[in-house]
């Protein structure tokens, strides 16, 4: 094992920010793979999960059972973590640009689209290899404006040529659910087995250009437009993890789903470990189309009457807003039957604000999937 230093800084002149990966393995004998944890950097159960990571790989790579190359960054965005306002962390957001660390990405495949003219044929495995290399060449071309810029174009570097890539996050509440591309299903199912998910959110692309869809978009993308005639497979597996809510800080959740994500890479041939059988799984995938996100209708208290996890009829009352100055009492009811997986942490909310998430089964939805 050996770790990199990544300096951040767009000017000589302002404040430097470094970034840490450990690399494990020799690049070129096998698959590699990408993990990151708190991109959004006041999302802290995914830092947990990467220390006992950390601790497995080190003890692995010692004993020569690594057989391929993984790339851990375990606190992935040193901007974030020095942000708070009034006290409070706030690492959702860059503060300097307003811009969400993990949005606006670049897709390469635009660039692609036109270096890749009469390059491609009727071999997956050579076009994997020219995309990932034409991939990084694009990279190497992006000039951001700002440090935030700067970080996503590091982490990106790192990430883009991934056979595998695990974005570990969580939500405000929420039980532990998954983001990825609808022609990843298959690849995902065995990681939402190993780690319990309750949902598995499908899309071709959700809109805002997230850090999971930079590294895996690409490969549909290219598909399509260079049509049948040229083989080109999903080779990069982009997987967003939702570690449950953000105050899900516990030893056991994170030895858990650390113990769980190494069964995964086992079962993609990166780690030479026993294998353990599959459970049975707590849910199908679900196209992110289907998600409905609930508001509140007036200001008030927000009282649950649905747990997390709970499957919800249409019509029935998952919540209420209660106004301790009028008395008024209103239910909040999806429109679609799913499963409650997320929900905000605040207990008062104002008109309008966000209360819930309801992944529903058939797609209602349109354009950008997944709010700011």
């Amino acid at each position: 094992m050996h770790s990199t230093k990544h300096p951040i800084a767009i000017e000589d002149n302002v404040a430097t920010f470094q970034l840490t990966s450990f690399h494990y393995g020799t690049p070129g004998t096998g698959k590699k793979v990408y993990i990151q944890a708190s991109l959004h950097a006041d999302e802290v159960p995914a830092m947990l999960v990467a220390h006992f990571l950390r601790q497995e790989l080190d003890r692995l790579d010692a004993e020569g059972r690594i057989k391929g190359e993984i790339i851990l960054v375990p606190a992935a965005n040193p901007i974030g973590l020095s942000q708070t306002i009034h006290g409070t962390p706030f690492g959702r957001y860059d503060l300097s640009t307003g811009v969400n660390f993990n949005r606006a990405y670049k897709h390469v495949a635009d660039d692609l689209k036109q270096s890749l003219i009469g390059k491609l044929g009727k071999d997956a495995d050579a076009n994997v290899a020219l995309i990932r290399e034409h991939a990084r060449a694009s990279l190497e071309q992006w000039a951001p404006a700002t440090s935030g810029g700067l970080l996503k174009k590091i982490l990106l570097s790192m990430a883009i040529d991934a056979d595998i890539m695990l974005d570990l996050h969580c939500d405000n509440e929420a039980v532990l659910h998954m983001y990825a591309g609808e022609p990843l299903a298959e690849a995902v199912q065995p990681l939402a087995t190993l780690m319990g998910a309750h949902a598995v959110l499908l899309a071709r692309e959700s809109g805002g250009e997230p850090f999971d869809e930079a590294c895996s978009r690409l490969w549909w993308d290219l598909a399509e437009h260079f049509g049948p005639e040229v083989a080109i497979p999903p080779a990069g597996i982009a997987i967003t993890v939702e570690l449950r809510g953000e105050n899900d800080v516990r030893y056991d959740l994170a030895e858990a789903d650390a113990q769980a994500l190494l069964q995964y890479l086992a079962r993609n041939g990166v780690l030479d470990i026993p294998v353990t059988p599959l459970p049975e799984p707590l849910c199908a995938p679900t196209p992110l189309e289907a998600v409905e996100p609930l508001s509140a209708p007036h200001s008030g208290v927000l009282v649950f009457l649905k747990q997390l996890g709970d499957k919800v009829e249409a019509e029935e009352a998952v919540a209420e807003i209660v106004n301790p100055v009028t008395g008024k009492v209103t239910p909040i009811r999806p429109k679609h039957a799913g499963v409650l997986f997320a929900s905000t942490a605040h207990r008062h909310l104002l008109r309008g604000m966000h209360v819930c998430k309801i992944a529903g089964t058939t797609g209602f939805r349109a354009g950008n999937l997944l709010g700011s």
